[in-house]
């Protein structure tokens, strides 16, 4: 049985986050993933990248794409014991802006206070994802203990 988790409860996971795996289409139709930074800002991520990477051409040419967000999980005082991450799974539907398009306050949170030259600046874009449908996930609200046990670890809310 899985549990009920409220959409609140996983967009505080998806916010404490930075990285996630993100999936498109490539122009043959086959699938490919990138590791990705992100930031949430009004319940949308934000990936800063350039518009020449293959995620962006990927996401632009196609803006289905899934994302899944890793959460670390540890034990305090043994953190030699390798601990499987839980994670947050969800489909979204993916624009890309050029980074000179969007608000500063945006900019400057991407880029982290980057100072970027203009050069660079006409060479970067962002991608937006719009999360839809449900989140799915294993190991987020649970102990560790209960992760053990695939189908009681697993948990699905409402975006």
């Amino acid at each position: 049985m899985s549990i009920a988790l409220s959409s609140d409860q996983v967009w505080k996971v998806v916010e404490r986050e930075l990285f996630a795996v993100l999936a498109t289409v490539n122009a043959r139709g086959e699938p490919r993933t990138a590791g990705i930074v992100y930031k949430v800002r009004d319940k949308k991520l934000y990936i800063a990248t350039d518009f020449s990477s293959v995620k962006a051409k990927n996401a632009k040419r196609n803006p289905h794409v899934s994302l899944t967000v890793t959460v670390n999980k540890r034990l305090p005082f043994l953190p030699w014991i390798k601990i499987p991450a839980a994670t947050v799974t969800f489909q979204g539907v993916a624009k890309v802006h050029a980074a000179n398009a969007v608000d500063p306050g945006l900019q400057k949170v991407l880029l982290g206070g980057l100072k970027v030259d203009d050069k660079v600046m006409s060479d970067l874009c962002f991608i937006e994802v719009a999360p839809e449908g449900d989140f799915i996930t294993y190991g987020v609200g649970v102990s560790l203990m209960t992760m053990r046990d695939p189908e009681a670890a697993r948990g699905r809310a409402p975006v």
